[in-house]
């Protein structure tokens, strides 16, 4: 075993021992493959979701004929503040078969990585081709930072302008950018008037901006919320956009992006244009309709966790004794 130390058979995949494993790019592999080969969104069981004084607990399990696995995942609004990561957590990965404990890896860490590669996936499909783009990014957290990398692994960037509650980390962000040879800058939400693509990773619960303003055939992404109530998006995006979704079952339980226009009448349930197997198995075409929006809403699920995290076990060489 390399790059991470072993207890009682179990490997251990700390944060550090899983920088740089997987590429965002190779993670959305790994969603890709699984999806090929047979996997069934629609079928993966509900995340579970508790209220804890700290914040929320969630429980996420999924299996395939291989592997099974289960995350466990804190979402701590106050963490931020005390100088500690939003998102804490651990991954356990079993064998298949025989459920036998595999590794144990950091929560935090696995999202940070899975939640971008989910996003890198869809834009595979739905961004525009053929020319650099224009990025504008809402969020300077670590999913900015991960959606950056996902979105520069795709092709050149023509510009990525950042858009964040605090001035310090839309600037610190822009600078970081800039380091990887991408011409950036802070702006306002006004700016995705002139975007290609439209990037939204925040904990905002209140639409982020204007969806009047996106042009037509530029593409939408919203990962920042799996609440009913919480959206980054708005109605007027919404009801024009050609929307998809990693599941329609998952969305129609927990993306607010979708049902607070439902609830208010705007959309039906049936406004859902196609689901990331849609995309990737090709029952529906790639590079979306140049008369409106792509608008692609995840909400995060265990499947995609658990394709990450063996591709993660597997760079590591922790299978190398099974």
């Amino acid at each position: 075993m390399t790059g991470h130390a072993a207890t009682a058979g179990i490997a251990q995949l700390g944060a550090e021992d899983m920088a740089g494993l997987l590429t965002p790019a190779a993670a959305a592999d790994a969603l890709a493959e699984a999806l090929r080969a047979g996997l069934d969104p629609e079928a993966c069981p509900q995340r579970t979701a508790l209220t804890v004084p700290g914040g929320e607990l969630l429980l996420m399990p999924a299996a395939t004929g291989a592997y099974a696995g289960v995350k466990i995942a804190g979402v701590a609004p106050d963490n931020p503040g005390r100088g500690l990561p939003r998102i804490t957590g651990s991954y356990l990965l079993l064998d298949g078969p025989t459920l036998r404990p595999l590794a144990l890896l950091d929560g935090a860490a696995l999202t940070a990585l899975r939640t971008p590669a989910v996003s890198a996936l869809a834009l595979r499909y739905l961004a525009p081709a053929g020319r650099a783009l224009r990025l504008v990014l809402f969020g300077a957290g670590p999913q900015a930072y991960g959606h950056l990398e996902a979105v520069l692994a795709l092709g050149p960037l023509a510009e990525a302008v950042v858009v964040a509650r605090r001035p310090e980390g839309a600037r610190k962000l822009a600078e970081y950018a800039r380091t990887l040879g991408v011409r950036a800058r802070t702006g306002t939400a006004g700016d995705v008037a002139e975007a290609d693509l439209v990037v939204c990773c925040t904990t905002a619960r209140e639409p982020l901006f204007d969806g009047r303003l996106v042009a037509p055939g530029a593409t939408v992404v919203a990962v920042g919320s799996h609440e009913p109530q919480a959206r980054e998006t708005d109605t007027a995006l919404v009801r024009r956009a050609a929307v998809y979704v990693e599941s329609r079952a998952a969305a129609l339980r927990e993306a607010g992006d979708l049902l607070v226009p439902e609830a208010e009448g705007a959309i039906g349930p049936g406004h859902i244009s196609g689901t990331l197997a849609d995309l990737v198995s090709g029952r529906m075409p790639a590079g979306g309709a140049a008369s409106c929006p792509q608008l692609f809403k995840s909400v995060g699920m265990a499947w995609e966790d658990l394709a990450v995290a063996v591709a993660m076990y597997v760079a590591a060489g922790a299978n190398s004794a099974t």
